[in-house]
């Protein structure tokens, strides 16, 4: 159709002329709410962008001699980390005299994966890098779904308890 034919019916039925493929011979060409196509487009770029997450680096830093206690909490935010789907670069820092026992590094590098268990994945084992040693974890999609799993069991079974306890507490002696 002759482009003054569709631009008349355009005109007519109170759309626009939208050329929709110009690459090809002859042009295509559609009556339709150019406003809306566009807000339709938009919708659809939106929508695209907020299922991906893609996985950021998060570091945890540790000394060779980092004491149990503040390992285990260092490690919880390394497993939210991993259960958010980020890697995580776990540094042993080394000061001064301490660089000729690099042995504590590793061992510590070592309890780190022993203690994070099935959730992570050694993506780059452990490796020096001038005073600092260290490896990155990746989260381990197995592992990520038991550990939620777990979590789940545990607040049914303390919000079941803390009911048992209200009732309990409700019952006149």
């Amino acid at each position: 159709m002759a482009s003054e034919d569709a631009l008349r019916r355009a005109e007519e039925v109170g759309l626009d002329l939208v050329e929709v493929a110009p690459g090809s011979r002859p042009p295509v060409c559609r009556i339709m709410d150019y406003g809306r196509y566009k807000y339709e487009q938009q919708k659809k770029k939106k929508a695209g962008k907020g299922k991906s997450h893609s996985a950021t680096l998060k570091e945890v830093k540790l000394r060779p001699r980092t004491d149990d206690h503040d390992l285990e909490t260092k490690l919880k935010n390394v497993r939210r980390f991993l259960m958010d789907g980020d890697k995580v670069k776990v540094t042993v820092m080394f000061r001064g005299r301490e660089m000729v026992h690099r042995q504590l590094g590793h061992k510590q590098l070592r309890r780190v994966t022993d203690m994070l268990g099935k959730l992570a994945t050694i993506e780059n084992p452990a490796r020096m890098e001038g005073r600092f040693l260290s490896m990155i974890l990746v989260s381990n999609k197995e592992g990520v779904a038991e550990a939620r799993r777990e979590m789940e069991a545990a607040a049914k079974a303390e919000a079941e308890a803390l009911a048992n306890e209200e009732v309990a507490e409700a019952r006149p002696e």
